[in-house]
This record gives C-alpha cells, sequence and structure tokens, in this order.
C-alpha cells in the first residue's frame, strides 16, 4: 500500500471550530433542573442545538410540540444584556442576565409549586 500522507477533513468538520457550547458545569445545572422536572411530571424531552452563534437546551412537555422553554447562551451578548436567556413557548424571552442560576430561578420556584401541590 502506498500513503501519500494526503489529510481528507471530515465533512462538516470544517464548520465546527467556532461552534458554541456549555461547560460541564453549566450542563450539570441544566440537567439537574431538567431531572427534577421530569420526576414532577412536567417535561417529558430535550434537545440541544450547539452552533455557531448560541448553545440551546430546549425541554418539551411531549416531543411533539414546540419546548416550553429554551435555555440559550450567547457569549457575543456577554458584555451587553448577559449571555443567558430563558425564552418561553411563543419565543419570548422570559428572562435575561449575565449568570445561569438567576436564569433558572422562574423555573426553580415554577418546580417548587409543582412539587408543593
Amino acid at each position: 500500500m502506498n500513503y501519500t500522507g494526503n489529510i481528507t477533513p471530515f465533512p462538516g468538520a470544517s464548520g465546527k471550530a467556532g461552534q458554541i457550547g456549555f461547560e460541564r458545569a453549566e450542563l450539570n445545572q441544566i440537567l439537574n433542573l431538567y431531572g427534577r422536572m421530569v420526576a414532577a411530571g412536567n417535561w417529558r424531552d430535550y434537545a440541544m442545538d450547539m452552533g455557531r452563534d448560541a448553545a440551546v437546551f430546549a425541554a418539551f412537555r411531549r416531543a411533539a410540540e414546540r419546548p416550553q422553554y429554551r435555555i440559550e447562551k450567547r457569549p457575543t451578548l456577554r458584555n451587553k444584556q448577559g449571555m443567558w436567556a430563558l425564552v418561553g413557548e411563543n419565543g419570548v424571552i422570559l428572562k435575561r442576565g449575565h449568570d445561569l442560576s438567576g436564569i433558572l430561578a422562574p423555573l426553580e420556584r415554577k418546580l417548587m409549586k409543582l412539587v408543593g401541590e
């Protein structure tokens, strides 16, 4: 066999260099909330999208509908409004800020109401 030493990049791999993602601690915090919402019977499915502009975690009541909530991380807004946003089912930004815990606070309160019932 004769190898020429040419490396062929995997298709689509060149666009991943600027990909935005969640750090381990951020994802742990989000998945912790997700697990408790599933246990309370409020959420049943989730999806993640990691693109060039944002990383998005979407939580669904049922798999065949729009997400009930989206948690978005947009680092380009870090110095402006804050890179975190909580987006409702209709696409309305419910909360925006610099800290993930602050963005998750309304969902934590909702969870407390669900568990208390």
